[in-house]
């Protein structure tokens, strides 16, 4: 007897799975029914350069106050560190990058920055003008709030 492969099986459960949802008027975070055909989504805005965006939380990456459109963030060039280096940010007017991107996981600190934290967009986020995909009811911490 031949053996069923377990990824096909998972292939037949999530198709189930999603002609189940789509039947049963299910929408999707994009706001149309599951099994519907993609529509192209609107370009969002990015917001105007501005002065640092306020943290709503202890920890909390600044997000990134201005376009960074057409930047190349990559194994060979990181486009951020032109402007945000220690070497840099005094001359450009810009926030420089935290002493905790020099160290790698094992706390070791580096001379440059550390391959965890050299792809700035994974933490660091600009913002455009899109609508919230879930209502949020979300407060910063008293510890932060501006006053």
């Amino acid at each position: 007897m031949k053996e069923t492969s377990p990824y096909l099986l998972l292939i037949v459960i999530l198709g189930i799975a999603m002609q189940s949802a789509a039947q049963s008027g299910l929408d999707s975070l994009r706001r149309q029914p599951i099994d519907a055909d993609s529509i192209a989504v609107d370009q969002k805005k990015w917001q105007p350069d501005r002065d640092p965006i306020p943290r709503d939380y202890v920890q909390q990456p600044p997000l990134v106050p201005h376009s960074i459109e057409g930047y190349e963030v990559n194994l060979k060039s990181n486009k951020c560190l032109t402007c945000h280096s220690w070497a840099n940010y005094k001359e450009a007017g810009a926030t420089k990058i935290s002493q905790t991107h020099f160290r790698d996981r094992e706390l070791s600190v580096r001379a440059n920055v550390a391959g965890t934290r050299y792809f700035c967009t994974q933490c660091h986020v600009p913002q455009v003008n899109a609508r919230p995909l879930v209502e949020n009811q979300f407060e910063p911490v008293d510890a932060i709030k501006q006053r």
